[in-house]
């Protein structure tokens, strides 16, 4: 994992808190849990943050209380994240044509169901 470099702003722990709004004992938790989250700290032990750290604070946190995802569940997601971040590319370049074809295909099928279940 690249490190922070020298002019790269870090962050203190409590400044960390207050723009994720969670306390300290539970970033503390996610850095044991989640192994993006490895801080610099500081000569005396204080830990630092730089802006790719805390938006995945950010992240962790939108998949644990927003999504509702467990522990293991967010370190998936984020683990997949992580490898489509790298090629999206591949998402991008599905041709979109037959996609429209089959969503069509569906929807009519869809129609027919409903048009039996109002009989």
């Amino acid at each position: 994992m690249a490190r922070a470099s020298a002019e790269e702003k870090l962050y203190k722990i409590g400044e960390v808190c207050k723009l994720a709004d969670v306390q300290p004992y539970v970033l503390r938790y996610w850095e044991t849990e989640f192994p993006q989250l490895a801080p610099n700290k500081s000569g005396g032990g204080q830990r630092l943050y730089t802006r790719r750290e805390i938006d995945t604070i950010l992240r962790i946190k939108e998949l644990l209380y927003r999504e509702g995802f467990t522990i293991a569940g967010a370190k998936k997601k984020l683990e997949t994240e992580a490898v489509e971040g790298a090629a999206p590319a591949v998402v991008a370049a599905a041709p979109a044509e037959p996609l429209r074809a089959d969503l069509s295909s569906v929807k009519k099928e869809l129609r027919a169901i409903l048009a039996m279940l109002k009989k």
